[in-house]
């Protein structure tokens, strides 16, 4: 009764922190609503004439097609400075030299010589600036929310109007080659198909070299209408080596010859588009709204003269989903219904010979049709959702009433046209303008009433835990009843809050509900346990944490309600650390708790510990949190900068060994890598060699003397091949890429088999006996007598008694005429720890595998602090603390803050571009086919693998004790 008891309540607790997780995000992460209405061309966007020359030409639909056939290169990562035509630098001014600048010199050729063909923009890309989302936006012409991010893994088919939809509706023949995401976006789409795993950051060539090899003769068939190349090789080298490596230099180069190819193999009625999904940081990654991540080239080409003007001195900035009604228009097709950009009136001008009166008509009815597709999607959605606000909204539609009435009147009167013409323009180009920036606030507006909600909810779930920390050793609480009361009424919560809805005819939603059934068992709970115990003792044993902690504690919290505090939250943290450190030695010293690292002599049975204990001076303390507040530095050096603070310049330690240019460096570095996984596996053994575990012949200690040797080998092998990978020789190239797959797998397969023969046999001592040995004194256990309660059972050592006892009872009979027979554990003094230590060593090596090989440094780091501060707060316990479970909240606070400083020591930041997508390919470099669930648990196993280890490593709290804080102890049992 008292296991299904805790059982019920972790499900409750478990239960209310979903909820109020939930409950958060749905108020956070906010999604829109996608309309599955389609544009056709039997049914015009609004009233009113189409415009002149639309009926009756070929093609024609909204609007008369300009071309018949495109070409879209999408360059991923392809950053707006990428293509930026360099211009000479001043006399006397050093030349800027980077690796990415002036690559793409065709572009800046092109300009000069045709300028009326061409033309380059500056594209402003709204984030998340992740490839799905930036693919939907391309398609669609609508604004994916952050909600859309999680799924860059897991693309799902575009439900939504879109222009690849709108294109296989007319007939047109799609033929793509490139990133296989467009295959889970528009399954059965495509005429013709040639798609390339995409996911495999380290291969920069795969996906290019597949694409050229079908581009040219692709376009010499003539089988197609619109032609997509989607070249991934600039983002993989950005994710790989980052922008200001040689090899971005290459892979541009690459990008330059593709598009002068291009050029020479377009004919008169063919459109090319080059255009960069998103830009990077200068780290090489995307994912957020800094200036580099969404700024992204986009050019335009046609043989044939397109533009009346020159290209301005400094590129136009349009925003990247004008592109979708501007190819629309172009091919003769309606523009999706969705759609929230404004076309590219420049593009409707007629070229260098039009008159500048058809030119400013042109560009008039392209806005207008635009401008009509736009007011009946705002207002097909405003009547299916409440999202958008409704005072802009009726402003809007105002402000299209009267352009869309001058524009008419200007049809009806051609003389006045010209006088007209601007401001009818402008009127229309101010609505389009309006309703994209009404779209972005309404769909980016945070729920702050279910967020405050969520945060109460899990508030309230900490606080349960804590007060049930405190029943757990009150005697006599009535624990077992009082957990059907938070059932009985989160059921009756969540049945009121049902039929009351539909009492009133509103839509249930299912994580209000669920807030509802939270509040509901949390409060009536809350009221009985406080009724019958807590108005009964002092408020002082409800909150039993220690004044200066609750303060750090509270700091802590508040960091979260500042911005600043937030982005600054990878310097806050060491600070914390190290402010907590210097407390928790001055108030050992000062309270004169510091013990002898020596083992304290051992109480005889029926006797107690003197009152007296011997005392250790300052020193030793001081030596501890010296080394501590050393290793909170070292630990320093390995961090990554913020987005928001562009004078910080990130640590060269976090790249990848493969992406050092000298040789020399590079073997150093390796050797240092190396030799701190060497340092860590011995660490390890001499620490379970010096406490006699390693003398065990159990299973797990066996693993350890073999396993992890094997272990270490093949992450360092894996690290020498991962970083000369490029460098190998053709023969080679098959057996490294082999070799890659196997090795990761492998060290994992041991990892797993080590965990599992240690969850089989999790105790490491060693028992012997021997008869006509002499006497000796007992080990005082906890109880005497037979167990009397689940806490007696609960301790490992008293149990390894019980089964000496009945393993060698039959022998002590046979043996009595022989003279006592002596029994002798060893490692008892840390049957604890040696298990979790092995755990955690076990757990390391794979998530090691998962980071750049210099983070082993900072694994090291993280075992040298974790020791010290276990050393050092088993100082302040007093030897007559009874039972090994007792967990200061020093303890608790200082592994809380040591977790959040090595996540970010191992390059992590809480942004979607610090994220390392390059961990979903460790042991899989050629992806994983359908499958999601795998890649992203490599992802999560990277980004939480500080809090993993320190959650692992957080059972040693439990067994801190000053006679393991100092030495094993042998115990001899008769």
């Amino acid at each position: 009764m008292q296991k299904a008891s805790v059982l019920l309540f972790l499900a409750w607790v478990c239960f209310l922190f979903y909820t109020g997780i939930t409950l958060f995000t749905s108020g956070f992460l906010l999604t829109r609503m996608e309309l599955t209405n389609h544009s056709s061309c039997q049914e015009p966007p609004g009233p009113g004439s189409l415009p002149p020359g639309s009926q009756g030409k070929p093609g024609a639909c909204w609007m008369a097609s300009r071309f018949s056939r495109v070409v879209l290169v999408l360059i991923d990562a392809l950053r707006f400075d990428f293509a930026q035509p360099q211009h000479s630098h001043a006399p006397g001014e050093p030349p800027v030299s980077l690796p990415f600048l002036g690559k793409l010199s065709s572009l800046k050729r092109i300009l000069e010589i045709q300028p009326h063909h061409a033309r380059l923009y500056r594209s402003q890309v709204d984030p998340p600036t992740t490839t799905m989302q930036r693919l939907k936006a391309l398609t669609t012409g609508s604004l994916p929310t952050f909600i859309d991010a999680g799924s860059n893994f897991a693309s799902h088919a575009i439900v939504e109007d879109n222009l690849i939809k709108q294109l296989t509706s007319a007939g047109r023949r799609v033929v793509f080659m490139g990133d296989d995401t467009w295959k889970d976006l528009f399954p059965g789409a495509f005429s013709k198909a040639f798609f390339f795993p995409s996911f495999n950051v380290r291969d920069l060539d795969t996906v290019d070299d597949g694409i050229l090899e079908h581009l040219y003769p692709t376009m010499d068939s003539g089988e197609w209408d619109v032609l997509i190349a989607h070249f991934l090789g600039v983002d993989h080298c950005g994710h790989k080596h980052g922008p200001h490596h040689p090899e971005m230099a290459k892979k541009l180069s690459q990008m330059d010859q593709v598009i002068q190819g291009l050029v020479e193999h377009l004919e008169n009625d063919t459109l090319l588009v080059v255009a960069g999904d998103h830009g990077m940081t200068t780290n090489g990654d995307h994912g957020g709204d800094s200036e580099l991540e969404v700024s992204a080239a986009l050019f335009l080409y046609s043989p044939t003269a397109l533009f009346p003007s020159t290209p301005p001195e400094e590129p136009e900035v349009i925003p990247q989903v004008s592109l979708v009604p501007t190819l629309a228009l172009l091919l003769g097709l309606p523009i999706p219904f969705g759609n929230i950009g404004e076309v590219m009136a420049e593009v409707f001008s007629g070229g260098e010979d039009s008159q500048p009166l058809s030119s400013a008509l042109a560009q008039a009815s392209a806005l207008h049709l635009n401008a009509q597709q736009v007011s009946r999607f705002l207002h097909t959605y405003s009547a299916a959702t409440e999202n958008l606000q409704a005072k802009k909204l009726h402003q809007l539609q105002k402000l299209f009433s009267k352009a869309s009435a001058d524009y008419q009147w200007l049809l009806q009167r051609p003389k006045g046209a010209e006088a007209t013409l601007p401001t009818v323009i402008a009127e229309l180009q101010q609505f389009l303008r309006g309703a994209r920036a009404m779209c972005i606030e309404s769909w980016a507006r945070f729920s702050l009433v279910r967020m405050a909600g969520g945060a109460a909810l899990l508030a309230a779930a900490c606080f349960i835990c804590l007060m049930a920390s405190q029943w757990a050793i009150s005697p006599g609480f009535p624990f077992c009843p009082l957990l059907l009361i938070p059932v009985a009424w989160g059921l009756v919560g969540a049945t009121v809050y049902a039929v009351l809805l539909g009492t009133i005819e509103l839509k249930l939603d299912l994580v209000l509900l669920g807030a509802v059934a939270a509040v509901s068992s949390f409060l009536p709970f809350l009221w009985k346990a406080w009724a019958g115990w807590g108005s009964k003792r002092p408020l002082a044993t409800l909150f039993p944490i220690p004044g200066p902690v609750l303060l750090f504690l509270l700091i802590r919290l508040a960091v979260f309600f500042s911005d600043s505090f937030v982005v600054a939250e990878a310097r806050a943290t060491p600070f914390l650390l190290g402010s907590f450190i210097l407390l928790l030695v001055v108030q050992l010293h000062w309270e004169g708790q510091l013990l002898p690292p020596k083992l304290l002599p051992m109480p005889r049975l029926a006797t107690s510990a003197t009152a007296n204990s011997p005392r250790h001076n300052g020193a030793y303390a001081l030596r501890l949190g010296v080394g501590l507040l050393l290793c909170t530095r070292l630990a320093g050096l390995f961090h990554r900068c913020p987005e928001e603070t562009p004078v910080c310049h990130s640590s060269p330690w976090l790249s990848p060994l493969a992406s050092m240019v000298g040789g020399r460096a590079k073997n150093l570095w390796y050797g240092a890598c190396v030799a701190a996984l060497v340092a860590l596996l011995a660490a390890v053994r001499l620490w379970l060699h010096r406490y006699g575990n390693l003398k065990s012949p159990e299973p797990p200690m066996l693993f350890v003397r073999w396993g992890l040797p094997l272990m270490a080998l093949g992450t360092a092998a894996y690290w020498a091949l991962a970083s000369g990978a490029d460098e190998v020789t053709p023969r080679l190239r098959a057996l490294v890429s082999g070799a890659s797959v196997v090795l990761p797998r492998a060290v994992v397969g041991l990892a797993a088999s080590g965990l599992a023969l240690l969850l089989w046999k999790p105790v490491t001592v060693l028992v012997k006996a021997g008869a006509g040995a002499p006497r000796t004194r007992t080990v005082l256990t906890p109880f005497s007598g037979p167990p009397t309660s689940q806490a007696d059972l609960d301790y490992v050592v008293p149990q390894i008694y019980r089964h000496m006892q009945e393993e060698f009872r039959g022998r002590l009979e046979r043996t009595k005429s022989q003279g006592p027979l002596t029994v002798a554990a060893y490692q008892l003094g840390s049957v604890y720890s040696a298990a979790v230590v092995t755990a955690l060593t076990l757990l390391a090596f794979p998530l090691l595998l998962l980071h750049a090989e210099r983070i082993s440094l900072v694994f090291l780091l993280l075992f040298v602090q974790s020791f010290l501060l276990l050393h050092l707060l088993a100082a302040g316990i007093p030897i007559t603390t009874s039972g090994p479970f007792t967990v200061p909240w020093q303890a608790v606070s200082a592994w809380a803050l040591m977790a959040t400083q090595t996540f970010y020591s191992t390059g992590h930041q809480p942004v979607f571009p610090a994220i390392h997508w390059h961990a979903a390919f460790v042991g899989f470099p050629e992806g994983h086919g359908s499958c999601t669930w795998l890649p992203a648990l490599l992802v999560g196993a990277n980004t939480f693998a500080s809090h993993l280890l320190f959650a692992d490593s957080g059972l040693c709290l439990g067994s801190l004790h000053p006679s393991q804080a100092s030495h094993g102890l042998e115990s001899v049992c008769p």
